[in-house]
């Protein structure tokens, strides 16, 4: 059951972000002027309108994230004596960060969009995707395979840091909306630049861990399975970021696109994290990893 539920979690996260991107590329952040309630109510039917839409439907989505996180919490203690000793001090950590996030989509509308705030913003929810990811790996059902060799592990670290660290360098980039004004009037190409400077040892660092994980024969199969994933991702985000700078923003849907496959990224490099963790308590002969409450 636990396991089921940080499953669904991590896909609600992705979408989290997701409508979080595509509601500051159709200029809807502030649609809702007012904060919890849209308009002083739940669901203003009145009032709705695509804009008005993704911003409700973003604010239920978090909703739904926190709501979800208290179930998780709820379940973890009571079955604590089922689950590693930390889980349950995991899974508060996970809930003051929904918290955390809920406080800065506040005053991202409080604040009128302030470009700190919505980077921010942007990532603690990334973060809670790297968070959910990995705690989704902890749940194993029966034996498990050997763990990889020491000089494997640092790369998949290194690979989700870098990338983490484009994720938000992106979206500080596009709270200021840095490229309209480059490709407008020359201004705040520096960020753009530094985007573009950073993708390069991200793409390689995904690049060597993939090629390392299918080619070393001791690593398993559903590493090798999830690093090919993870660098065809990255293929497929160097095209949708390219083309999207080629349509100079003007395609929403490539944008979108573009913010969809780094927040798969980020959960599928987390998601690998987790597992090579997993793999190597493991080989600790921890009884409380090798019990299943999925």
């Amino acid at each position: 059951m636990i396991r089921g539920l940080t499953t669904h979690l991590v896909v609600a996260l992705v979408a989290l972000v997701v409508i979080g991107g595509a509601t500051r590329v159709m200029e809807a952040g502030l649609a809702c002027p007012d904060w919890p309630l849209c308009y002083g109510v739940f669901l203003p039917g009145r009032q709705m309108n695509p804009r008005v839409f993704l911003e409700w439907f973003h604010r239920l989505d978090a909703f739904l994230v926190g709501i979800a996180l208290l179930v998780l919490l709820t379940l973890s203690v009571w079955w604590r004596r089922q689950l590693p000793a930390w889980y349950p001090w995991a899974s508060t950590f996970a809930l003051a960060l929904v918290a955390v996030q809920g406080a800065l989509g506040a005053l991202t509308v409080t604040g009128l969009l302030a470009s700190s705030t919505v980077t921010a913003h942007l990532a603690t929810a990334l973060l809670l995707v790297v968070w959910i990811s990995a705690l989704d790996q902890f749940l194993p059902e029966g034996s498990l395979p050997k763990a990889p060799p020491a000089w494997w592990f640092p790369l998949p670290v290194i690979s989700l840091v870098l990338v983490f660290s484009q994720c938000v360098l992106g979206g500080a980039m596009a709270s200021q909306w840095a490229v309209d004004h480059c490709f407008q009037s020359g201004d705040l190409c520096e960020w753009l630049l530094l985007h573009r400077q950073l993708a390069l040892p991200a793409t390689l660092s995904v690049a060597v861990m993939a090629a390392a994980s299918i080619l070393s024969p001791s690593i398993e199969t559903r590493i090798k399975t999830q690093a090919l994933v993870a660098i065809s991702l990255v293929g497929l985000q160097v095209s949708l970021g390219l083309l999207t700078l080629r349509a100079q923003l003007q395609a929403p849907l490539l944008t979108i696109g573009h913010q969809l496959v780094a927040a798969l990224l980020v959960a599928q490099l987390s998601a690998l994290c987790g597992r090579m963790f997993v793999l190597w308590f493991n080989k600790s002969e921890s009884p409380s990893l090798k019990v299943s409450c999925g």
